[in-house]
């Protein structure tokens, strides 16, 4: 079970929270002779990869129109109705991150402003597996159709009947994505990265996925493309005090521990109470988990942490920079302003890990492995660019004209002090 600690002092937190390491024995190498092949053969290496690694042979790469009717059918509406609401609360979040163009004068006669314009052609990988995750596609696919993404190629692994998950194609024709391709792993993410006769050549990346995916989308970055986040396992840090509810932290614990084996939960609190009824209460529902042993695995590389207050904890999370962090504190709200590092929060005791990934309509692709301190989680931004532009006048050439000579002077830049200065000269004669 989880392993616990008591009043660590501060050197001692750094080590704390470092992460589980990761066997990369040989991936970079693996997943490099996926992208050469891929790269040099196309279509017949994805199928190669796919019968070796899925164990089914594809005759097409693309899903056809009838498989996602077939895929529609086979949904409940219970379950459609769901996809529909969340879908709606994400599409609403997301809308409400559009930025309207505001220029600003800097200097008088000097007008500056930025835009944003969409990223044309953008890649989405959805696990399939245990977990197909067709949550995500609605997490990638709603804020790329709001920006206006033009190309939007979609990857998910088949089963051995050749198929992908129908919910993952029925979540993914809901919102308009109609180039899905039955392939996965790091022949996916090297599909993308080089287009085949059938994939499409992206210029960015979205999604999760195991080690081997992780690997390639890294490796993607060398081939001038841009990938969402750096992804590692999933986990969860709650933060919980004598108000807490020992029931709630422990499925919001055990909702994190049963992603994989390699996902983290970190428990902090101030009361010794709380942390031994919390770990009592995670036995007890552990036992009807039906991804049972995935999660005792995950239990094991994690902590519970007992501190001496709930300001001596949250500094604890900062160092940590946890994907998801939940603050079953009372009066939650009071200590937003001292939370520096996270990818997600969640305030209080009915704010349940699970709505972020699902329905509340923030985004659950977020920085994982501390990437928390330097990255954000995807959102409207991650899929345009921002171009500056600016407009100066002949007032304003004469304003700022002597700045711009005296420093690219200081720097020894004469050609750029020329350029200035030509136009100087220029107004000079006309009056």
């Amino acid at each position: 079970m989880i392993r616990q600690y008591k009043y660590p002092p501060v050197y001692e937190w750094k080590s704390l929270c470092e992460r589980p390491l990761q066997n990369q024995e040989n991936l970079s190498e693996q997943v490099k002779s996926v992208f050469d092949k891929v790269k040099i053969n196309g279509d017949k290496a994805l199928k190669f990869y796919t019968e070796k690694f899925d164990k089914v042979s594809l005759e097409d790469l693309k899903v056809s129109e009838s498989e996602i009717i077939e895929a529609e059918q086979s949904v409940s509406d219970e379950l459609k109705s769901a996809i529909k609401i969340a879908s709606e609360n994400i599409r609403k979040f997301h809308n409400s991150q559009q930025e309207e163009k505001k220029i600003i004068e800097t200097t008088k006669g000097a007008f500056c402003w930025r835009e944003s314009r969409v990223i044309e052609s953008i890649g989405i990988y959805i696990p399939g597996g245990t977990a197909p995750l067709f949550s995500t596609v609605l997490m990638l696919g709603i804020p790329a159709n709001i920006a206006g993404c033009k190309n939007i190629a979609l990857c998910s692994p088949p089963d051995k009947n050749g198929k992908i998950n129908p919910t993952i194609l029925f979540t993914a024709n809901l919102i308009g994505i109609k180039n899905i391709f039955k392939v996965g792993g790091s022949q996916a993410i090297a599909g993308l990265t080089f287009g085949t006769e059938t994939i499409p050549k992206v210029d960015k990346i979205f999604g999760p996925g195991n080690q081997y995916v992780t690997s390639a989308k890294q490796l993607a970055l060398n081939y001038n493309l841009a990938i969402d986040i750096p992804a590692g396992p999933s986990e969860v840090l709650v933060i919980a005090d004598e108000s807490s509810v020992p029931d709630f932290v422990a499925a919001d614990l055990l909702s994190q521990a049963e992603h994989g084996t390699d996902s983290q939960v970190i428990l902090l609190s101030n009361s010794e109470k709380i942390i031994n009824e919390i770990n009592i209460e995670i036995k007890k529902q552990l036992k009807d988990l039906p991804r049972k042993e995935i999660a005792e695995i995950a239990l094991q590389n994690s902590k519970s942490i007992l501190l001496n207050s709930i300001d001596e904890a949250i500094q604890f999370s900062n160092i940590y920079a946890p994907e998801h962090l939940i603050l079953a504190v009372e009066n939650a709200e009071n200590f937003t302003d001292k939370i520096k590092n996270a990818g997600s929060v969640f305030l209080g005791n009915y704010s349940p890990e699970s709505a972020g990934d699902y329905a509340s309509g923030t985004n659950h692709t977020l920085p994982t492995n501390g990437f928390a301190k330097n990255y954000s989680g995807v959102s409207l931004d991650s899929f345009v660019k921002k171009i500056t532009f600016q407009n100066i006048t002949k007032k304003g050439i004469q304003n700022i004209g002597k700045t711009i000579e005296l420093m690219a002077e200081a720097e020894e830049l004469m050609a750029h002090k020329n350029a200035v200065s030509v136009r100087l000269k220029y107004l000079e004669n006309e009056s």
